[in-house]
């Protein structure tokens, strides 16, 4: 894990020079979530559409969220008659209640829910996905989408990243009595787990009010093994504060259990891209700011 000294250092840049520092992940800053929106559905459709042309199926691993591309996503496919017909999705998780079960349709933290309003039902029928290349993640059929997943190739990761950097639902292990490496991080593999308690403080706030009740207590996620397995990975986040200290950490610090973002650096071709908000932080926004451990 990093210490105060270098978090001090990383957050301390302003934004307008991070582009000017040597980093361990390529990144790009984007003005906001419009932007950013327009920027993955462009990116995501020239890949599914180079597919088509090619005559072969193209495998994606999609998130539910950010939610800033779904509009501009879809309303190209309508506009430009792209076909999803050769298009197979794998979500990467889901939120479970406490006792492991899925949640109610319409709970907002029902991601197949959410993607099945949001990303599949704009679509005109007739250029959707198949129904049966749409495989979402329970506790029921881990096994048969394991299966599926490594039976071949996966074209590309897409997604966004947590509070501690987490990819999908791969978190910092934060349990006092059950710990990781860094090498059962990378070895993760799909399974049901606790959600960490930071990961239910941060929801709540963001989507509840702070109201954490109301959060899932539990996820079932792809593994790192998984989502690595992908050709290309890129992540996004517009969701500001919450995220700008783990991806500082992205682009400075090393590999790290704690920041599970740190291994795409090990990754050949992974990139990430931030709004402007994203990439900022408060401390590099205020150098009068002392810190007596740092400063000493």
């Amino acid at each position: 894990m990093p210490d105060k000294k270098q978090l001090y250092e990383w957050c301390s840049i302003p934004v307008e020079e991070l582009e000017q520092k040597k980093v361990k992940i390529p990144f790009r800053i984007v003005e906001d979530s419009e932007e950013m929106g327009k920027l993955m559905a462009e990116e995501l459709l020239a890949e599914i559409e180079q597919a088509g042309r090619e005559g072969r199926r193209y495998r994606a691993i999609l998130p539910c969220g950010p939610n800033c591309w779904y509009r501009p996503f879809t309303e190209m496919v309508n506009e430009r008659r792209i076909s999803l017909k050769h298009l197979e999705v794998f979500h990467m998780d889901e939120c479970l209640d406490w006792e492991g079960e899925e949640l109610d349709e319409n709970d907002p933290y029902n991601f197949r829910g959410c993607m099945q309003r949001w990303f599949y039902d704009p679509v005109d029928e007739e250029l959707a996905v198949k129904e049966e290349k749409r495989h979402f993640l329970n506790p029921k059929n881990a096994d048969r989408i394991r299966e599926m997943l490594y039976s071949s190739p996966i074209d590309i990761t897409y997604g966004g990243w947590g509070q501690d950097g987490h990819i999908a639902y791969n978190q910092a292990r934060r349990h006092p009595f059950s710990h990781i490496s860094l090498q059962e991080l990378r070895d993760s593999t799909i399974r049901v787990q606790e959600n960490n308690l930071d990961t239910i403080i941060t929801l709540g706030q963001r989507s509840f009010g702070a109201a954490y009740q109301f959060v899932p207590p539990m996820s079932i996620t792809l593994g790192l093994r998984e989502c690595f397995r992908a050709k290309k990975i890129r992540l996004f986040s517009d969701t500001g504060s919450w995220k700008q200290t783990a991806f500082r950490v992205a682009l400075f610090g090393e590999p790290d259990a704690e920041y599970p973002i740190t291994l795409l650096q090990e990754h050949t071709d992974a990139m990430i891209t931030a709004t402007r908000e994203t990439a900022s932080h408060p401390i590099a926004e205020h150098p009068e700011w002392k810190f007596k451990e740092i400063t000493k």
